[in-house]
C-alpha cells in the first residue's frame, strides 16, 4: 500500500489535504507512442464544517503534469476569500487563473468541491443536475497494443462488455483488429492516438475498419493536421472523435466540421463544471459526445459518470485497469454502468 504522508493546509473555512499515490496497472498499457505499468495520481480532500469532499488528479506522463507539479499548484491555492463551497463559479474561476494549464490539478479541486456540495445538499450530483442514471451508455473496455496471445487474453477477460476500445496507430493495426475479430464480434471503437499521418492512408483504413464493425474512430491523425482531419471526417464512413485535439470548452466551436464529435475528460478540461458545459455545447452544435477517462481511481471515474447520461459513448474503464483502487463508487456489470445513490460524487473509501 502506498502510504505517502498527507500535506495539510488551512485556508479560511476550508482545510485542504493532499498526497501522492501511484496506480498499478493490471497489464502493461501500450498505445501508439508509449508503454507504462503505473500512473501517478494525487489524492485530495477538501473539508468544510466537518464534511469532506474527495478529489483526484491523474497524470499519465505524456500530459506534462506530475505529482510534483500538482502538489506545487495545490500549495498555491488560498480559499480564505470564500465563505462557502456554494461559491463554486467564483472559486473555480479563481482556481483556473492561478496558473496556466495544470488541468489535472484544477480537476482535483473541482471534483472535491462537487463532492462537498453534493454531501452538503444530501444528493448525488446527477440528481442535482436533473439527469437519469439509467440512460448512461454501456462503457467500453480498453485493449492496448500488444501481441496476438495477450490481445486474445485481454478480450477473454472483457467477455462481458458490449463494446471494446482498441488502441491502434502502429504497423500492427490490421493484425490487432483481425486477432480480436477471430474471437469476438462485439462492436469496437478504435483510438489511434494521432498515429496515422497520411489522410489518404487514414481514409483507406476507415473503410477497412467500417467493414469490421468499428463504430467510431478516436483521434486518427495528429491534432495539428486540422485540414487533413476535416478532409477525412467529410469522407469517413464512421464518425471521428477529437481527443488530443479537444482539451477545453474554448476548443469546441472550432472543431465543428473538423471532427464528428469530441471526447471529454475531466483531467483535460479542469473538472465536472467545464465538462458539463462542453457536453451541452457540443450537443447544441449537433456533434457527438464521448466521455473518457485516464487511468484513475473510482473517485475521478465516478465523478465523470455523474454527467454520463448526457453522452453518446462512455469510456469509463480506467479504474478497472488498476489493481489498487482506494475507492468504491461506479459499479460496472457486464459493461453497464451503475451509479451509487450516494450524496456528492458517490464514492466511499475502501477499508
Amino acid at each position: 500500500m502506498d502510504t505517502a504522508a498527507w500535506s495539510t493546509k488551512s485556508t479560511g473555512k476550508f482545510t485542504i489535504r493532499f498526497r501522492p499515490y501511484t496506480l498499478a496497472m493490471r497489464h502493461v498499457f501500450t498505445v501508439a507512442s508509449f508503454s507504462r505499468t503505473t500512473t501517478p495520481v494525487v489524492l485530495i480532500e477538501i473539508e468544510y464544517e466537518g464534511i469532506v469532499g474527495y478529489g483526484e488528479a491523474s497524470m499519465p506522463p505524456y500530459l506534462g503534469e506530475s505529482q510534483e507539479s500538482v502538489m506545487g499548484f495545490l500549495n498555491k491555492v488560498d480559499l480564505s476569500a470564500y465563505t462557502s463551497p456554494f461559491q463554486t463559479e467564483e472559486i473555480l474561476h479563481y482556481i483556473d487563473h492561478i496558473d496556466a494549464k495544470n488541468t489535472a490539478a484544477k480537476a482535483a479541486i473541482d471534483i472535491a468541491l462537487h463532492d462537498l456540495i453534493g454531501k452538503l445538499l444530501g444528493q448525488p450530483f446527477y440528481k442535482i443536475w436533473g439527469l437519469d442514471p439509467s440512460s448512461i451508455p454501456a462503457t467500453s473496455f480498453t485493449i492496448g497494443i500488444d501481441t496476438q496471445a495477450v490481445i486474445r487474453q485481454k478480450v477473454a477477460e472483457a467477455a462481458s462488455f458490449k463494446m471494446l476500445k482498441v488502441k491502434l496507430g502502429l504497423e500492427t493495426d490490421k493484425m490487432i483488429i483481425e486477432t480480436i475479430r477471430s474471437v469476438t464480434d462485439v462492436p469496437l471503437c478504435a483510438d489511434v492516438n494521432q498515429g496515422w499521418k497520411s489522410k489518404e492512408e487514414a481514409l483507406e483504413m476507415t473503410h477497412w475498419l467500417a467493414e469490421r464493425n468499428i463504430v467510431f474512430l478516436e483521434q486518427p491523425m495528429p491534432k495539428e493536421q486540422i485540414d487533413d482531419m476535416a478532409w477525412l471526417t467529410e469522407r469517413s464512413p464512421i464518425p471521428t472523435i477529437a481527443d488530443e485535439g479537444c482539451q477545453r470548452l474554448s476548443d469546441v466551436v472550432a472543431l465543428k466540421g473538423v471532427y464528428s464529435g469530441i471526447n471529454i475528460k475531466l483531467m483535460k478540461c479542469t473538472g465536472m463544471r467545464e465538462a458539463k458545459k462542453m457536453a451541452e455545447l457540443a450537443r447544441a452544435l449537433e456533434m457527438k459526445v464521448m466521455l473518457g477517462c485516464m487511468t484513475e481511481t473510482s473517485c475521478a471515474i465516478t465523478a465523470a459518470a455523474q454527467l454520463a447520461p448526457l453522452v453518446d459513448w462512455a469510456d469509463l474503464d480506467g479504474a478497472l485497469l488498476i489493481g489498487n483502487d482506494l475507492f468504491d463508487g461506479l459499479q460496472i456489470v457486464d459493461g453497464q454502468c451503475y451509479l451509487p445513490d450516494r450524496a456528492g460524487i458517490g464514492v466511499t473509501l475502501r477499508e
